[in-house]
């Protein structure tokens, strides 16, 4: 019978959730890393036994750590970030130049294929690739060179490359969303890039309705069988792409806010797509203190709340982009981490959910392996 991990990262530390195929009785390991801030812990999808975990102090700064055996152990490996070439500036909230700092890495995403290659999305916003484990890091300098850079400035959160998505069909296809600049594409490995926003509407933040840039994305998603197919949940807005992200239209249907963070793809079926919707970019707590999460079993516009198991009155918890994830067994199994310190499971689609674990510390995200 498959075993099921849980990866979790939160703010002061990382847990490691185990169960078997039913999904029912779950173990707690951790706190991996007690008191640091992990940004985001993941697997490689070609090696069980290789973890990777951003963490994060004001005193320490960044340091990526790697496990080779399903994290009993870790180790710290390169942790020389460096921007290539020229700083040059980008645009602070203010509209003002700033220039380019490393801060902290966001996301972690391993290669489908190759347990030493993974990628790093960064604050501020830039792309780094690692090809031996992590011992060494290389930035892909040709997204942060883009005409359109110095135009890009922070969210909320900062300007951070938080999404990082690669193309199951073709090796030199790649996405990439920053908050807030947009989605942007590479169909060459990450030589070259440019902005797919085409569609996307900011009129809270951009007068320019048809900006290339600018464009606050929270979270994309796609399913390994239609990798031209995109999900996106933007600062206000659920959109759709059916063409690679060259034209977006909005499928938030009746969807009681449109204002998110996760967005995630059921694993076998492409038009199952799931969001947890927020009151609004000032109340980041569900609609009316009720925690749903939303299905679309039509690619969006469609939608219904799913709320067995779930709190519904007086909860005021958010969820994070990276913290909500799919697993491949049959049923779809459904995980979802909030700030309050809970991680949900549902082992039938969504249908019904039990607590896995209760309060942990902020969960920032949630990664699910499958393994043999």
């Amino acid at each position: 019978m498959s075993t099921v991990r849980l990866l979790v990262g939160t703010c002061k530390g990382a847990f490691i959730l185990t169960s078997d195929a039913t999904r029912r009785q779950w173990t707690v390991d951790g706190p991996h890393f007690g008191g640091w801030e992990i940004h985001h812990v993941t697997g490689s999808p070609v090696d069980p036994d290789r973890l990777y975990l951003a963490q994060w102090t004001e005193w320490f700064g960044q340091v990526i750590q790697r496990s080779n055996d399903g994290g009993k152990t870790w180790a710290p490996v390169g942790n020389a970030f460096a921007y290539d070439g020229a700083v040059g500036t980008h645009l602070w909230y203010d509209g003002t130049p700033h220039p380019w700092e490393f801060k902290r890495v966001w996301h972690l995403e391993p290669s489908p294929t190759d347990p030493d290659t993974v990628y790093a999305g960064v604050e501020d916003a830039a792309l780094f690739r690692t090809t031996d484990g992590g011992n060494s890091w290389h930035e892909l300098s040709g997204l942060r060179r883009h005409d359109s850079g110095p135009q890009w400035q922070p969210g909320a959160g900062g300007m951070c490359l938080h999404t990082v998505l690669q193309d199951p069909s073709d090796p030199n296809r790649m996405y990439v969303a920053i908050s807030a600049a947009g989605a942007f594409r590479t169909d060459d490995g990450g030589q070259t890039w440019r902005p797919i926003n085409r569609g996307l509407k900011s009129p809270d933040m951009i007068a320019d309705p048809e900006a290339e840039v600018g464009h606050c994305v929270h979270r994309l998603a796609l399913h390994p069988s239609r990798p031209d197919v995109l999900f996106m949940q933007k600062h206000w807005d659920v959109m759709r792409s059916n063409d690679a992200g060259e034209s977006w239209h909005e499928v938030s249907g009746n969807l009681p806010s449109d204002f998110g963070f996760p967005i995630a793809v059921h694993a076998h079926e492409p038009n199952t797509v799931y969001v947890v919707p927020i009151t609004s970019e000032s109340e980041h707590y569900p609609p009316d203190g009720k925690l749903r999460v939303y299905r679309s079993r039509s690619g969006g516009n469609d939608w219904e709340a799913l709320t067995r198991g779930l709190p519904q009155q007086n909860c005021y918890v958010n969820v994070l982009r990276d913290a909500m994830t799919v697993d491949t067994l049959e049923p779809c199994g459904i995980y979802f981490g909030t700030t309050g310190g809970q991680v949900y499971g549902s082992p039938d689609g969504g249908d019904t959910w039990t607590p896995i674990v209760n309060d942990l510390p902020r969960v920032q995200s949630v990664e699910v392996q499958v393994l043999p």
